[in-house]
């Protein structure tokens, strides 16, 4: 009798979700978690409609309001026609479908990728789709999370089922003790920058190594979250103790017994030794420092204290075309440095970077200082339960003092699809996930940085080494 072939933890969660598999098809792989928002859910209802069927499993759909919803006056009507319409379509869907919705105003409403591992419905061994490409983040917890597309949307609410080809694995693996000013959003940052935007393209990324198993979970979330600006088509990391005891207690977690019993299936989510990657990369952690972005795209960074690279440095000829054109419209020159450089808005927020850990960074970093006069800060909680711990704690009176405007949950100016937009020329450093073209506001330039960074250059007004920041 053979011995069975080791496996990667994707491998194993991957295997055990195929429902059917045929030579030449993809795989049909069931879902145990679906998340839904306003902007990618209302055609896929509309596909339901016309073929008269209902969502097959409401259980296992959750759905929230998060994409393009305003951050000022929650309890007022919606002022933009088009989030007015997104939003209250979803409702009328959820409610026609019967699907749970966390609502404005809602106890658990919040970005989708905050609340599911907040509320105890993002567990380890899961697969998880959502329309929406961080669903990523969701990894953290050592499962198979991905985002799709609407009609994909629409088959996961038909059958509980998607139909995927497997992608190929890849394990990147870092070890040693973080830096002085360095934290995850660096980490990534940094692993973004030595592999590129496309550099993990078709494949699904493990994490690995002691820097990653010493993070918090709310850190790992911030890692896997960025996995897909690399390509990737997710990324994950093997449950351990630290995951054990952030579920633990969690609204819709299992409790008690049920929860030991699930710990001890869970302890078996390891990638088996002997075990082969497609691709192993490794890294020091000693290397990293706080980083930021200069481009347009998160492979474009660089650490905050190093110069912009030139056209004769680039690696690649075929890059420096779309090389010019970016600094063209970053406004910024090859060989030139960031540090220093005046900056206009600061974004605190989105699926990165808007959980409580974060928020305790930042308010920990400005308390009893104020913001420079030439910066505005808006400071977006990741939930309604982020709000309110913020403000149990007293961050929220950190803030105020600070000069910061804290604002009710939703994605904000992530992507500029609601209120919350960068005007055209200004200069936002974010703790988001991208820097695009526009992407916080028409011709808004974005640089992406840490909370750490972020809070450093809202009160000193410029960008800043936090390792200097007095």
């Amino acid at each position: 009798m053979s011995e069975k072939k080791p496996r990667t933890i994707f491998e194993k969660i991957w295997d055990s979700h195929v429902v059917k598999r045929a030579e030449g098809y993809p795989d049909a792989l069931f879902i145990d978690r679906h998340f839904i928002h306003e902007v990618t859910s209302p055609q896929a209802f509309d596909g339901l409609k016309k073929r008269g069927i209902k969502v097959f499993n409401t259980l296992r759909t959750t759905a929230t309001a998060d994409h393009n919803v305003p951050t000022k006056d929650q309890h007022l009507p919606i002022k933009e026609a088009l989030s007015r319409h997104q939003v209250e379509t979803l409702r009328t869907n959820c409610k026609e479908f019967g699907v749970e919705l966390y609502d404005l105003g809602h106890l658990y409403q919040g970005i989708v990728h905050i609340i599911g591992p907040e509320l105890g419905l993002t567990l380890p061994g899961m697969t998880i789709v959502c329309g929406d490409s961080h669903t990523s983040t969701h990894g953290a917890f050592g499962n198979i999370a991905f985002g799709i597309g609407t009609s994909e949307v629409e088959q996961v609410l038909a059958t509980q089922c998607i139909l995927q080809y497997r992608p190929k694995t890849m394990k990147i693996e870092i070890n040693g003790q973080i830096g002085k000013g360095v934290v995850s959003k660096d980490i990534i940052l940094y692993i973004i920058s030595k592999i590129s935007a496309s550099g993990a393209t078709g494949f699904f990324v493990e994490y690995a190594g002691d820097t990653i198993r010493n993070l918090s979970m709310e850190a790992r979330m911030t890692i896997c979250n960025m996995s897909i600006e690399m390509g990737a088509r997710g990324g994950l990391i093997a449950p351990d103790e630290t995951t054990f005891n952030y579920i633990k207690g969690r609204k819709f977690a299992p409790q008690e017994v049920e929860f030991e019993k699930k710990v001890a299936e869970w302890r078996k989510l390891v990638t088996d030794d002997d075990a082969v990657y497609d691709v192993e990369l490794k890294y020091d952690a000693a290397d990293i420092a706080p980083m930021i972005t200069y481009g347009t795209n998160p492979g474009m960074g660089m650490k905050v204290t190093d110069y912009i690279p030139t056209v004769e440095e680039l690696k690649e000829i075929s890059e420096q075309g779309s090389f010019k054109k970016s600094l063209e419209y970053m406004g910024l020159e090859p060989g030139s440095q960031l540090l220093g450089k005046s900056i206009d808005y600061v974004f605190i927020g989105s699926c990165t970077n808007a959980r409580i850990e974060d928020l305790r960074l930042v308010a920990k970093m400005v308390k009893g200082k104020k913001k420079a006069n030439n910066v505005e800060v808006w400071v977006v909680p990741g939930s309604k339960q982020v709000e309110a711990q913020a403000i149990q704690e007293g961050l929220d009176k950190v803030f105020e003092a600070a000069g910061f405007e804290l604002r009710s949950p939703g994605c904000s100016a992530c992507l500029g699809m609601n209120e919350d937009k960068v005007p055209a020329g200004k200069y936002c450093i974010s703790t988001s996930n991208r820097n695009f073209e526009g992407r916080q506001g028409p011709k808004s330039r974005t640089f992406l940085a840490s909370p750490l960074s972020a809070a450093a250059a809202a009160i000193t007004g410029k960008v800043t080494d936090v390792r200097e920041f007095k």
